[in-house]
């Protein structure tokens, strides 16, 4: 589930004047920051990639391009954004049919969805200092290039192990066209209205992607193979990759000119994209995930369960401390991060949208074809409210001018825990429209509100400075959440499932699955409000938060 508010909402009101810069972010933001400001600015911005100087003359670069040219390139950019949602929620419709092939167990399955969510994740914290330092044209093409390579072995490949692995592999690839695209966006429309509406464009698209790709998955499935699903993936990625070589501009065109084409060698390169720390980040969570799915196929006391457990959070923890040992410029994570104003809360809220939305496709899709013998298609055409009410949600961005994120987070969550509480009670074909149908809305519109007021709150709490890392973590989040959520609730699922010779038929572990979402919606909602601070004006004074951020940093230390 993807879906970005309107750049528009991370604005000050007031007018630029002519010594306004405006700051556009990899993570969507820009906001009017002095000049003065940006003079203050040190290699973090560059080497994360995530701070774009957007200057009157490199507008006058960009309008050399026609308006035909540019905004070919944007529908290029949402078509990369729908796929990497469409190569998740397609897949979820051939998930049955996927897990027969490979004879996998029914707690297995979840991988064919976290291992690419994993990876997407960890190397999103990297992909926009990739973009940066080396080129973002050619990270969107070799992105999509390499995302393309892999579905097509996805299509052919002979055993389970290996459709996981290249799946990650996948996640890698899929990581680095998002931020490159935003750069190239930003770049490519610098003016304030022109970007806002390029960057809600490619926001709305992922919006719509999760309903609209579970239902091209279902037909690709249903009339052909589940195998086509990656080959209509591999097709679209190498036409996109094959146009963007032609049409995306150099990145020496779209230099802004007041920033340095700066030189340095591939070891300085290399230091700058924490591989290390990403590669830790990466061990860790596939360690906890396997650990949590092999918990409903063994005892959860085993050794098979415990040490992986156990691995896992020694790896969190040594990668939490790793981080403390870089310069703050060059870590995936800078310590200091976890010390601005209600950003470890907004963190905890960001693990809850996708993890939302996967778990509600992922059950009743395999449940109503499993069970009820559904077709795919119509499995995922019951499915479409999500993706309606969630891109109608995404443009109510412009209500955090007049009221605080935290109490719109608040009614989100509340709406979503309406929605989701019919859920576990609609274990019967003839409850779609008077339970199911009504939870979608109701939840799909709450968790919808809960994620682009979250998104902006974490924006409006962060200095132009770190944004950029900021949004990175704040995806990746998003991803991480999705990726153990989803593992649990199949986990519980199959264990409860496991203990009645028929428990498969039932609704019992589906329904358990449910309530564990919404306990998790119950500590997210108390979490906000008792810890989110209300903002006392939308903008913050970046060198007062940095400078206490770091001073929280080095006292820790």
């Amino acid at each position: 589930m993807s879906g970005l508010p309107d750049s528009s909402d991370f604005q000050d009101s007031k007018p630029n004047d002519s010594n306004d810069v405006c700051y556009s972010t990899t993570s969507t933001r820009h906001a009017s920051l002095d000049l003065r400001q940006s003079e203050k600015s040190n290699d973090n911005e560059k080497s994360i990639g995530a701070l774009q100087v957007v200057t009157s003359r490199q507008g006058s670069v960009s309008a050399s391009y026609s308006t035909l040219r540019r905004y070919s390139l944007l529908v290029l950019f949402c078509l990369a954004q729908f796929l990497d949602i469409f190569n998740l929620f397609a897949l979820i419709s051939g998930i049955p049919t996927i897990a027969a092939h490979f004879d996998m167990a029914g707690s297995e399955s979840v991988w064919s969805i976290s291992a690419l969510q994993l990876t997407f994740a960890s190397f999103l914290l990297i992909s926009g200092r990739i973009s940066d330092v080396y080129s973002a044209k050619w990270a969107f093409i070799v992105g999509l290039a390499g995302l393309g390579i892999l579905d097509l072995g996805l299509g052919f490949v002979k055993n389970k192990i290996g459709f996981f692995v290249l799946r990650a592999i996948a996640g890698i690839f899929s990581a680095l066209t998002i931020p490159s695209a935003l750069n190239l966006i930003v770049r490519l429309f610098p003016d304030p209205v022109e970007q806002s509406t390029a960057l809600s464009a490619f926001g709305a698209t992922g919006a719509i992607a999760n309903a609209i790709g579970a239902v091209i998955g279902a037909v690709l499935v249903q009339e052909a193979s589940w195998k086509w699903i990656f080959f209509l993936v591999t097709i679209t990625s190498a036409s996109i990759a094959s146009l963007s070589v032609v049409l995306v501009p150099r990145d020496s065109d779209l230099q802004d000119p007041l920033v340095g084409n700066e030189q340095i060698s591939t070891a300085q390169k290399i230091q700058k994209l924490d591989l290390i720390g990403v590669a830790i980040l990466t061990s860790a969570l596939v360690l906890l995930v396997y650990s949590i799915t092999q918990g409903s196929n063994t005892r959860w006391a085993s050794a098979g369960v415990l040490v992986p457990l156990i691995l896992s959070v020694i790896l969190l923890v040594g990668f939490i401390y790793y981080e403390t040992l870089l310069p703050e410029h060059l870590a995936s994570v800078p310590p200091s991060t976890w010390f601005l104003p209600n950003f470890s809360v907004l963190f905890g809220t960001a693990l809850l949208p996708y993890f939302y939305f996967a778990t509600m496709f992922l059950v009743y899709i395999q449940y109503w074809q499993d069970v009820y013998h559904w077709t795919a298609i119509s499995a995922a055409i019951h499915l479409l409210p999500p993706g309606v009410v969630a891109l109608l949600m995404s443009f109510t961005g412009s209500l955090a001018n007049r009221i605080s994120p935290k109490w719109l987070i608040l009614f989100g969550n509340t709406l979503a825990f309406i929605g989701t509480i019919l859920f576990p009670f609609s274990g019967k074909e003839d409850r779609y429209w008077p339970l199911v149908f009504p939870g979608l809305v109701i939840g799909s519109a709450g968790m919808m509100i809960t994620y682009v007021h979250s998104n902006i709150a974490i924006f409006r709490s962060t200095p132009p400075r770190m944004a950029g890392v900021v949004g990175a973590l704040y995806n990746s989040a998003c991803q991480i959440g999705s990726a153990v959520g989803t593992a649990a609730v199949t986990s519980i699922a199959t264990s409860l499932e496991k203990k009645d010779v028929d428990g498969f038929t039932k609704f019992d572990g589906r329904a358990a699955s449910f309530w564990f979402v919404i306990a998790v919606i119950v500590v997210v909602t108390i979490s906000v409000g008792i810890f989110y601070k209300v903002e006392g004006k939308v903008a913050v004074d970046e060198e007062k938060v940095i400078e206490s951020a770091e001073e929280k940093t080095t006292s820790k230390s």
